[in-house]
């Protein structure tokens, strides 16, 4: 089979966490280029609106959703309603997400639940129910969760201290490996992206611009630099790749 034709999603239906901006936005755009239906929920309605029509002006149909995936309870209902109007979801992408940045004597435990809360515990919620009502019944699917190259090291002396996000990142490495490890003999694929620096709305709140110009391209990651492996994770060109973590980060991990 050629490359284009395990890369084709045409028919498949993705949804998308906290798609309506930065890495979720990047991610639906090429899920919708390789011809897949995108849902895609954040808390604002219009961001959402803005979003889908940004998709739309790609040729994208695209599905807005309201829905704040850090109250667990709207989760269940909101992947019913993406079933309902575009079928069963084929592509799961974890990414909607949230950071805390204090010192850690200073931390509050709010801040330390939310950051869990939405990093973990809704990646559990989403994945359960998108694999209940249809993963595991039909034997097939890719689940795409977003870590951090920081839930593979440390804070980086240089930016803000972040410890329960670098503890919800590296929970979610690990929770992608037990899934993984699961679903394999059901034919579900289970990857995470672990992005370095991109500039976006929450990592301008942090002021870890540093961590960018610790990576050997000396560079932060763009707008279309999450898309070749975010292609690959959801289309059968991964058939063999599963609880695999790939860090995107310019090569940051790599020294």
């Amino acid at each position: 089979m050629s490359l284009a034709k395990l890369q084709d999603l045409t028919g498949r239906v993705a949804l998308v966490t906290g798609g309506s901006r930065g890495l979720g936005l990047q991610i639906a755009e090429v899920l919708g280029e390789l011809g897949a239906k995108v849902a895609i929920t954040a808390r604002k309605r219009d961001e959402l609106d803005a979003a889908a029509a940004h998709l739309k002006a790609l040729g994208i149909e695209a599905l807005p959703m309201v829905c704040d995936m850090g109250r667990l309870q709207t989760v269940p209902p909101m992947i019913e309603q993406v079933v309902a109007a575009l079928g069963p979801i084929d592509i799961l992408v974890n990414n909607a997400g949230t950071s805390w940045g204090a010192a850690t004597i200073e931390h509050t435990l709010d801040g330390w639940n939310k950051v869990i809360n939405l990093n973990v515990t809704a990646i559990f919620i989403a994945s359960q129910e998108v694999g209940r009502r249809c993963m595991v019944p039909r034997r097939s699917g890719k689940v795409i969760n977003i870590a951090s190259i920081q839930g593979l090291t440390g804070c980086y002396p240089e930016g803000t201290p972040t410890l329960a996000y670098n503890a919800s990142k590296g929970a979610v490495v690990n929770l992608t490996r037990t899934l993984a490890n699961e679903w394999a003999p059901l034919g579900i694929n289970v990857n995470a992206i672990a992005p370095g620096y991109f500039p976006t709305k929450m990592t301008a709140q942090l002021d870890q611009s540093a961590t960018a110009h610790m990576a050997p391209m000396n560079r932060e990651g763009g707008p279309e630099d999450l898309k070749g492996v975010a292609a690959l994770l959801a289309s059968d060109a991964c058939a063999f790749i599963t609880g695999q973590t790939i860090a995107v980060d310019g090569g940051v991990t790599a020294v």
